[in-house]
C-alpha cells in the first residue's frame, strides 16, 4: 500500500472576505473551517497532515494545535510555490492537495480519489465537478479521446471554453516525483507574479506522463468558500446535514429551519428541541429533555428529562430533571443538581446548587454553594462583590429564604434556618434560627393631614 500524505493549503489571506480573520479561521456551525477538512482527511485514514500556513502563521497553529504538522510559506506567490514549499518535508509516494476552505468534503470522497488515483496509475488525478455556473472557475480542456488535455482559467479562456461546464476543483492527488519535477518547471504568471499549480497538468502530459480526472456528482461536497455570502450557504447545509443525523437518531426538530445546533454537539433520544433554540460549542444534551422555544446552550452538559424554557445557559453542568426559565441566564461554572428548579428572571454564577432546590424568581445567586430543599424567595440576591474581590457564601440544607433578601458575603446560612423578607444579612445565621434584619416599622397617625408635603388630590 503506498503511503500517503495530505497536503493542506491554508496560508491566503482570503481578501474577498472583507475580514481581519483569517478565511479558514471562519468558523461554520461553531468550529473553523479548516477543521472540517482536517476531520475528513483524519477519517478517510490518512494519518499524515501537512498544512501550508502563511498569513497569520502563528494563529492557526493555536487553532489547530499539535496533531498536525506545519510548513511555513513565507510569501503568498500562488498555489504552486505553496506546494513547492512543502517539498522538502514529504517523503511519501502520493501526495493529495487539499485546501482548507472546502469543509463539505467528506471521508468517503477522499477514500474514492486514492483508490481511482491507485488503481490508474497515473501521475496525477484531478478532481472535477459540473456546474450549472461555472463562472469563476477554470474550466477541464479534454482531447477528442476524452482525455484531460489542460486546464484554463477563466480570465484566460476563450468563448467556447467558457461554455464548458466542467471545472477544476483544485483538489488533485499526485505522485510526489513527477509533481515536483514538473513545479519546478512551472513559471510565474506575468500579470499576477504567481506559480499556479494547474500549470503542473500540461507539464506532465508533456512529459509523457498519464493524467486522470475524478469526476464528484454531488457539487456541494467540492465548494469552496470565498465571500461571506458562500460561507452562509455552506453554513446552513453543515447545519441542515446534522439536524437530519439527530433526528435520524431520534431527535424531534420542530422546525429545522430556525433550529441552530453546532457540528460537535450531541443531543440524547427523544429530545425535542424548539424553534429559535440555539446548542453551541461542546454541548451534550441528555435523553427526553425539551429544549426552547428560544434557548441558548454554550458548552453546557444537561442531563436527562431537563426543560430549559426561553433562557440561556452557558459553561454549566445540569443534572437530570432540572427545570430552568423563561427568562432567566445560568453564567459559567454553575452545577445543578437533580430536581432544581430555576424559574423565570433568576441568574446564577460559579454555583453550586444541592438536589430539590428552588429558585422561583427574580434572583441573583454568586460564587455560592447552595443546600439541598432550599427555598430562595423572590428578590433574593447574594452581594458577592465588595468592589474589589468576590467573596463566597452558603446555604444550608432546607433553609427558607424569605422576599427580597439581601445576604453579603461572606456569610453562612445554617441548616434548617429561616431569613425574614426584605432582610439584608450580613452575619451567619445559625442551624434552625429565624434571622430578622431589617427597620421596625412605624406608624404615624394624621401624617398625611398634617404634612406640609400632601400629596395632591386627584
Amino acid at each position: 500500500m503506498e503511503k500517503v500524505a495530505a497536503l493542506i493549503l491554508a496560508a491566503g489571506q482570503g481578501k474577498r472576505m472583507k475580514s481581519g480573520l483569517l478565511k479558514v479561521l471562519h468558523p461554520i456551525a461553531g468550529r473553523p473551517m479548516v477543521g472540517y477538512i482536517l476531520e475528513a482527511t483524519r477519517t478517510a485514514g490518512i494519518s499524515r497532515m501537512v498544512v501550508v500556513i502563511g498569513h497569520q502563521a502563528e494563529k492557526v497553529q493555536e487553532v489547530l494545535g499539535s496533531e498536525v504538522e506545519y510548513v511555513r510559506q513565507k510569501e503568498q506567490l500562488g498555489t504552486g510555490h505553496a506546494v513547492l514549499a512543502a517539498e522538502g518535508v514529504i517523503q511519501e509516494d502520493l501526495v493529495l492537495v487539499l485546501y482548507g476552505d472546502t469543509p463539505l468534503l467528506d471521508a468517503a470522497t477522499l477514500r474514492a480519489i486514492l483508490q481511482r488515483h491507485q488503481e490508474s496509475g497515473a501521475a496525477a488525478t484531478v478532481v472535477t465537478t459540473e456546474l450549472a455556473d461555472p463562472t469563476g472557475y477554470g474550466r477541464i480542456l479534454r482531447n477528442q479521446r476524452g482525455g484531460i488535455e489542460g486546464i484554463v482559467e477563466e480570465k484566460n479562456a476563450g468563448e467556447a471554453e467558457r461554455q464548458i461546464r466542467e471545472v477544476n476543483t483544485g483538489i488533485v492527488c499526485y505522485r510526489r516525483l513527477p509533481l515536483f519535477q514538473a513545479l519546478g518547471k512551472v513559471k510565474r504568471d506575468e500579470f499576477s507574479g504567481e506559480y499556479y499549480l494547474t500549470d503542473v497538468v500540461p507539464l506532465l502530459l508533456q512529459a509523457g506522463y498519464k493524467v486522470e480526472t475524478f469526476l464528484v456528482q454531488d457539487q456541494s461536497l467540492v465548494l469552496g468558500i470565498n465571500t461571506r455570502v458562500e460561507l452562509a450557504r455552506v453554513e446552513k447545509i453543515v447545519r441542515q446535514r446534522h439536524l437530519e443525523r439527530l433526528m435520524l437518531d431520534g431527535v424531534t426538530v420542530v422546525d429545522p429551519a430556525s433550529t441552530f445546533v453546532d457540528s460537535q454537539v450531541e443531543v440524547g433520544m427523544d429530545t425535542t428541541l424548539y424553534p429559535f433554540t440555539f446548542l453551541e460549542g461542546n454541548t451534550r444534551i441528555g435523553a427526553g429533555c425539551r429544549i426552547g422555544p428560544a434557548a441558548r446552550i454554550v458548552d453546557s452538559v444537561l442531563g436527562n428529562e431537563v426543560v430549559i424554557e426561553q433562557s440561556t445557559i452557558e459553561k454549566s453542568h445540569l443534572s437530570d430533571g432540572v427545570h430552568v426559565g423563561p427568562f432567566s441566564h445560568l453564567r459559567a461554572d454553575c452545577f445543578l443538581e437533580k430536581g432544581v428548579k430555576v424559574g423565570n428572571f433568576a441568574e446564577i454564577k460559579n454555583t453550586l446548587v444541592r438536589s430539590g432546590t428552588k429558585i422561583p424568581h427574580h434572583s441573583y445567586l454568586g460564587d455560592s454553594t447552595i443546600g439541598s430543599r432550599v427555598n430562595v424567595g423572590a428578590g433574593t440576591v447574594i452581594v458577592n462583590y465588595d468592589g474589589q474581590s468576590k467573596h463566597h457564601s452558603e446555604i444550608g440544607e432546607g433553609a427558607f429564604i424569605g422576599c427580597n433578601s439581601n445576604l453579603i458575603s461572606p456569610v453562612r446560612i445554617g441548616d434548617g434556618s429561616y431569613v425574614a423578607a426584605g432582610s439584608t444579612i450580613t452575619e451567619d445565621v445559625p442551624e434552625g434560627a429565624l434571622a430578622i434584619a431589617r427597620g421596625r416599622q412605624v406608624n404615624k397617625e394624621g401624617w398625611v393631614a398634617r404634612s406640609r408635603h400632601r400629596a395632591p388630590e386627584k
